[in-house]
């Protein structure tokens, strides 16, 4: 009734949608850094948006399940298999026990999620079950996941009238997500409190300039490189509350984005936010990868952001559907 991490990942950990109201006592909000693709593995196995995933990296765990159960995985493509058996993501599928999940190639993204039906038998850390490193507590004993690790699972299905002895099969219906990561590599921006710091010629590059995704990178945030960014004078600010997505300038002129497990205060310049439906795009890519920031109006960006829950609603009605009709057709509760 578990899983087993036979060979260690790079840094996979436990996550939800994240630790919050809790930054008032400098405790981060970690959590997923793909929201959109956590969500979307819980759905499709039936648990609620904010259930425990696995947020996976590159190179990846592998996984052994000691039990039959229902899967889905989502966000960066990995080329996951099991056994010798490719599949896909963004689909639920029935895995049977004594198998072995690995993935051997990054085709595109960042980080991939694992979602299992009724998700994670684990404690809740301040109302969550994210893994917050810092601080040794939430997820899996505070920490990334290890070889030999065991991780049990809320509930069991017995599903071999579905397997028929096979190693796996995938189901039925699969989630498109196209519409959540747009090709292009702009990331859309609000305007930050200190944007006015900024010169004239500062605000332009911000706008019209390309930025390179730094090797320095990581789930606390994203160094950019970029042409230096000036300021008019030289102010100093007292540090202030920072979120997911907030642009910083640094001293050095060069930019950082906070991402998941930021500091919960900042002393630099808050230049502009990535709006919050476009962290999601902005997570699955990797060093190296170039940006190109487009300001917009904190209005539309909320626009955007009501449109994207509507769809993940409906994503989450029509696999609710789903997966009441194949219940029914195998007498599962």
């Amino acid at each position: 009734m578990s899983i087993l991490i036979i060979k260690q990942g790079i840094a996979d950990s436990i996550q939800d949608l994240g630790r919050y109201g809790c930054q008032h006592l400098g405790i981060n909000p970690n959590g997923a850094m793909d929201t959109i693709a956590a969500q979307t593995a819980n759905l499709l196995v039936g648990n609620d948006l904010n259930n425990t995933v696995i947020e996976i990296h590159f190179p990846s765990s592998v996984i052994l399940f000691k039990e039959q159960s229902l899967i889905a995985i989502c966000g960066a493509d990995f080329s996951p298999m099991i056994n010798d058996i490719a599949i896909p993501i963004n689909t639920p599928i029935i895995i049977e026990k004594n198998c072995v999940l690995q993935f051997k190639k990054p085709i595109s993204g960042a980080r991939t999620y694992l979602a299992v039906k009724g998700g994670f038998d684990l404690p809740k850390w301040l109302n969550s079950f994210s893994t917050n490193n810092k601080a040794n507590a939430g997820g899996f004993e505070g920490r990334n996941l290890k070889k030999h690790d065991e991780i049990h699972f809320r509930s069991v299905q017995k599903y071999g009238a579905v397997l028929k002895q096979k190693d796996c099969e995938i189901l039925s219906w699969h989630a498109s997500l196209k519409n959540f990561y747009s090709a292009s590599n702009f990331i859309r921006i609000i305007i930050g409190s200190e944007y006015d710091w900024l010169t004239d010629d500062a605000k332009k590059l911000l706008g019209s300039s390309s930025f390179t995704i730094s090797n320095q990178s990581d789930r606390m945030g994203y160094r950019m490189k970029g042409e230096n960014l000036l300021l008019k004078n030289d102010q100093q600010l007292i540090s202030s509350g920072v979120t997911k997505g907030t642009v910083q300038l640094l001293p050095d002129g060069q930019v950082i984005i906070l991402m998941a497990d930021h500091q919960t205060t900042g002393g630099y310049p808050k230049m502009a936010h990535v709006i919050s439906a476009d962290i999601p795009k902005l997570s699955q890519m990797n060093p190296n990868e170039k940006i190109q920031f487009n300001i917009i109006q904190q209005q539309e960006a909320e626009d955007i952001l009501f449109d994207q829950y509507q769809q993940i609603l409906q994503l989450q009605n029509a696999c609710n559907f789903s997966l009441k009709k194949f219940n029914e057709q195998y007498g599962f509760h």
